[in-house]
């Protein structure tokens, strides 16, 4: 007590001494040492106010084992932060020292600025600029600094005496043991509701399955809803885990201003998000309404066009199968009017971040979409022109088949030899489109092939024979009745065209294998030599197979058969 009584007693002194010394001093050329520490504080003062008054000043918090005793303003030569740690160093060191009494604090006015002291030891200078951070006068802001500082000292001192660190060890120690008992109880806890909830709910979850006639897919919901249980687990399991590691930090001094720094890193982000969503809640409520009108219109076009597309509605002029193109192509335009009118309400889209990736994804958009934009476009067009229809049998530039689907960008065909064939829209917009199945359901495709005959044979005979080999395919209709052209009249030969009608397109190749083969029965059956596609010399006897050769060895020939 009488320590402390002596440190009241020059402190007064001290403030005495200065009062009076100050005029004398400034009288004096060459004054005392306090006289220049005074002026140079001065200067000192004068240049922080000017400063910020000129640039402005960063502030920044002085914290002792993470909590906030004052905050200070700094310059650009001696910053905001490197002064607040300047005086938390000297705050510690006079808390270290233990014969230094932090409850003898006083603030003491020197002209326009207060000197903080703890025991008569400096611990910095309050200045108006640091008075403006708090709005209050500094004569204000001085006893509460001062007094802040003493108790934090106070604190710092039996925060870190042996008898204050055994007991946090101590509800450390307590604390882990309860923690891992907790932990226990609740992945037993957890283990118990979820076989309980299985056994509740995925019956359930089937019957829906079953109700719903696969449409639900009973595996996959209850994939969600025991996905919903553990996130409630690992969220239950890591607050609590997270509680017990921010109050250990939070037991000793060194570790206290993590123990802050957890929760504040977690909770920041957290309450950020919560002031964002109040603040687009308008925002929000808005889009939410606009996502039901939009889906409604999406829904009720869907719903018309496939009326459309099943027959049920009948537009003039307007194909069946233009339906669904059609509704994909509304659909696009219902969504892109939707996201231009969403743009403005959607929380974020003015800041400068979603305005740099909405640029960067229509520049890649823009590059990287040509093709993509052609065959989209030339799959429309080609549905719109009616070109083909999926089953028809058709030929693309080079290529022969039969259309397996007809895609937004390309078109995929299925060849006579079983393979899959995709092609381009551009490719196929640009390319000459045979459709052999168009007219086959009206009046049948006309299958045609091409045989030279000399000069010598009679072309009332050709005529006869191709009429009659036509007559014997399978799959050539009778009527309309085949017919055949003389094409034309070459050195040696002259070329006829047996024309056939066909209802079959997708048969014509097994048709031309036949026909092909029936033609050479004929011409054989009745001596009549076939000089196509080659012609050199007439030789000494036809080229014919004779009837008794047609199933030589190793071909076997029919058991009843009107030609034998």
């Amino acid at each position: 007590m009488q320590k402390r009584w002596n440190g009241l007693f020059r402190i007064a002194l001290l403030t005495l001494l200065l009062q009076v010394a100050w005029p004398v001093g400034a009288q004096e050329a060459g004054g005392g040492t306090a006289v220049h520490e005074v002026a140079e504080q001065r200067a000192t003062a004068q240049t922080l106010e000017g400063l910020w008054q000129n640039d402005g000043l960063r502030v920044a918090e002085v914290k002792l084992d993470g909590a906030p005793l004052f905050r200070v303003r700094g310059v650009s030569s001696y910053p905001a932060r490197e002064r607040a740690g300047t005086i938390r160093d000297r705050i510690i060191e006079l808390a270290e020292n233990p014969d230094i009494d932090p409850l003898v604090r006083a603030a003491i006015k020197l002209d326009d600025r207060y000197q903080i002291t703890i025991d008569g030891e400096q611990i910095t200078w309050l200045f108006p600029v640091d008075a403006e951070v708090e709005q209050v006068p500094l004569a204000v802001l001085s006893e509460v600094v001062v007094q802040r500082v003493g108790l934090a000292m106070v604190k710092y001192r039996e925060s870190r005496s042996p008898r204050s660190l055994l007991r946090s060890t101590g509800v450390l120690l307590v604390m882990t043991i309860l923690t891992f008992v907790l932990l226990y109880a609740l992945h037993a806890l957890f283990g118990w509701l979820n076989g309980l909830v299985e056994r509740a709910v995925k019956r359930r979850i089937e019957k829906i399955e079953k109700a719903s006639h696969r449409v639900i897919d009973a595996a996959q919901l209850w994939s969600w809803f025991g996905g919903a249980l553990r996130g409630v687990r690992a969220l239950t399991l890591a607050t609590i885990a997270l509680t017990w590691l921010n109050t250990s930090l939070g037991l000793y001094p060194w570790t206290r201003p993590f123990a802050t720094d957890i929760f504040r890193l977690l909770l920041n982000p957290l309450q950020r998000m919560g002031s964002g969503i109040m603040e687009s809640l308008p925002d929000l409520v808005f889009l939410f309404v606009l996502y039901y009108i939009v889906r409604f219109l999406l829904t009720a076009t869907k719903t018309f066009f496939g009326r459309v597309d099943r027959g049920w509605i009948r537009l003039q002029n307007f194909d069946r199968d233009w339906a669904m193109p059609t509704y994909r192509i509304v659909r696009i335009l219902i969504v892109a009017f939707a996201l231009v009118v969403a743009y403005p309400y959607i929380p974020g889209s003015d800041s400068e971040a979603f305005k740099g990736v909405s640029i960067f994804l229509g520049v890649v958009f823009s590059i990287g979409s040509s093709s993509f934009i052609a065959n989209m476009i030339a799959g429309y067009s080609l549905t719109y022109r009616g070109a083909f229809r999926v089953g028809d049998r058709v030929r693309i530039g080079e290529h022969m088949g039969e259309v397996v689907d007809v895609r937004a960008l390309s078109t995929r065909l299925r060849s006579l030899k079983n393979e899959e064939i995709n092609i381009s829209n551009s490719e196929v917009l640009a390319s000459t489109v045979v459709n052999y199945s168009t007219f086959q359901r009206e009046q049948g495709i006309i299958l045609h092939t091409d045989v030279g005959i000399g000069y010598d044979t009679p072309w009332r005979q050709v005529e006869a024979m191709l009429l009659e080999a036509a007559g014997r395919t399978e799959g050539l209709e009778k009527s309309p009745e085949p017919f055949v052209l003389q094409t034309s009249m070459g050195d040696f030969t002259v070329v006829y065209q047996l024309n056939a009608f066909c209802r079959d397109a997708t048969g014509m190749m097994k048709i031309y294998s036949a026909l092909h083969a029936n033609i050479q029965d004929v011409f054989n059956e009745y001596g009549v030599q076939i000089m196509s596609p080659n012609y050199e010399q007439d030789p000494a006897e036809p080229k014919v197979v004779p009837k008794d050769q047609w199933y030589a060895a190793p071909a076997q020939a029919p058991e009843a058969t009107g030609d034998s």
